[in-house]
């Protein structure tokens, strides 16, 4: 085995900063590590601002129209709900697909631009909606979701392409990190210029949030540049080179049941699936429902603002943090810690009663959600053959996007019983519980053996 060759030293003029070498970022060498993370910076804007923030309390203001009942504001946030639940589904169930073709062509890089220049278009779009046109509202935003987690299956792809395995913790915790960093430098100037338009020369916080979608659209187009032109798109083993990107289209509609089956040759990496799906249930089930719930028991929807704002300020150093807990300490330790936080916040949240205990959850949440996201996707990539990786990140795709359904039909559950979602929120335990004890029966080492004695045979 040839070793690995030794970084260069560091120029005594310009040393190389301590953090980016604990992050695996530093020097030429990680250039096109440094590229990939870059993009997570670049879409986490459109996921914060537009689909967390900005737009669903926009949204509900434009379909209800002014002097809205609450019954009418209901409606168009169940609207609002139903398209974000079409979207993602479209995404999860095309997503094996995308992978398996990803996999036979060369496309994985041209598959990002595409889906970043449609997502960014349809958000730069939304300039043009107006008084009326809550319709258009929602296709931009069903569009701009379906193009940003279209191209999040070909980027979590590249991750084991850019990093090697023992980098992968500390390179997709990065990710995370500067995705928190990337879209909450951009939601706190969008949040001043909606609630001072005047300092900014705006008339009103209407034009405020418009320039606010034309500026996501920007930031997400001009930090994919780097991803797309120093990472390398990876090379297609013969085995699986097709002729054409329709030949591969083809070979991956054929491959697409072959998918599923294929994981009886890497159980590990089934089991951790498994695992992920419920665990994540829970995780997404606290990041949708979060607001609702908030509302719920009387928080200002300034508080429910500023929760968010706090999730992405203590997330950044967490994320970091939890990539350099998982070298000392394993990652799946690492996400161990990050589910027991998680069961503590359940039980917290139960026990809530004000907007400061809400601003503490915030904390608590921000400090685990970027890190048991990130290792589990680093987790994850061990366990697969790296000449495979997009269609069995294709799979984690639909995993991801599915998580959250279960847990919200606790909370409607127990409104139906009990006529709160108090209770709802300690029933969400048992994700965790689950999750976790399943996350245990994963055999690492074992799997990750399996998958380079299949990258073997094709080298």
């Amino acid at each position: 085995m040839t070793p690995r060759p030794e970084p260069a030293a560091p120029s005594p003029v310009s040393p190389r900063p301590r953090l980016l070498e604990r992050l695996a970022l530093a020097g030429p060498e990680r250039k096109a590590a440094r590229a990939w993370v870059a993009y997570d910076w670049a879409n986490s804007a459109f996921i914060t601002i537009v689909v967390a923030a900005v737009f669903p309390p926009w949204f509900v203001s434009l379909a209800a129209g002014p002097g809205a009942t609450e019954a009418m504001r209901a409606q168009a946030t169940g609207r609002l709900s139903l398209t974000t639940v079409i979207a993602l589904s479209i995404i999860a169930l095309a997503s094996p697909l995308l992978g398996a073709i990803g996999d036979r062509a060369p496309i994985k890089k041209r598959m990002i631009a595409g889906f970043t220049l449609i997502g960014a278009g349809a958000t730069a779009a939304m300039w043009f909606v107006g008084p009326g046109d809550a319709t258009l509202a929602l296709i931009l935003f069903a569009i701009g979701n379906i193009a940003a987690n279209g191209a999040f299956v070909f980027y979590d792809s590249l991750l084991p392409h850019v990093a090697p395995p023992d980098e992968l913790d500390r390179v997709s915790t990065a990710g995370y990190a500067l995705g928190y960093l990337g879209g909450g430098l951009l939601l706190a100037f969008n949040l001043a210029m909606i609630l001072k338009p005047a300092l900014f020369g705006l008339t009103d916080a209407g034009a405020a949030i418009r320039i606010s979608f034309l500026l996501t659209a920007a930031w997400w187009l001009l930090f994919a540049i780097p991803l797309l032109r120093h990472v390398r798109e990876p090379i297609i083993v013969a085995e699986r080179r097709t002729a054409s990107t329709a030949t591969a289209v083809r070979e991956g509609l054929r491959d697409l049941a072959g998918t599923w089956r294929e994981l009886r040759r890497f159980p590990q990496a089934g089991l951790m699936l498994l695992a992920f799906l419920i665990y994540n249930d829970g995780i997404g089930t606290i990041i949708r429902m979060a607001t609702a719930y908030g509302q719920e028991i009387g928080l200002a929807q300034g508080d429910l603002i500023l929760a968010l704002v706090i999730v992405q300020l203590v997330g950044i150093p967490a994320s970091f943090a939890f990539g350099q807990l998982a070298g000392r300490v394993g990652a799946r330790r690492s996400i161990f810690l990050g589910l027991v936080a998680y069961t503590a916040i359940s039980v917290l949240g139960y026990l809530m009663t004000t907007a400061v205990h809400f601003f503490v959850l915030a904390g608590l949440v921000g400090l685990v959600q970027g890190g048991v996201q990130a290792l589990s996707r680093s987790l994850f990539a061990s366990l697969i053959p790296r000449h495979r990786s997009s269609e069995f990140f294709g799979l984690f795709a639909v995993f991801e996007k599915f998580a959250g359904i279960l847990g919200p039909g606790l909370f409607y559950l127990a409104n139906e019983a009990f006529g709160s979602s108090r209770p709802a929120i300690l029933g969400v335990i048992i994700f965790f519980v689950g999750g976790g004890l399943i996350l245990s029966r994963v055999d690492i080492a074992a799997g990750q053996r399996t998958a380079r004695a299949a990258e073997a045979t094709v080298s």
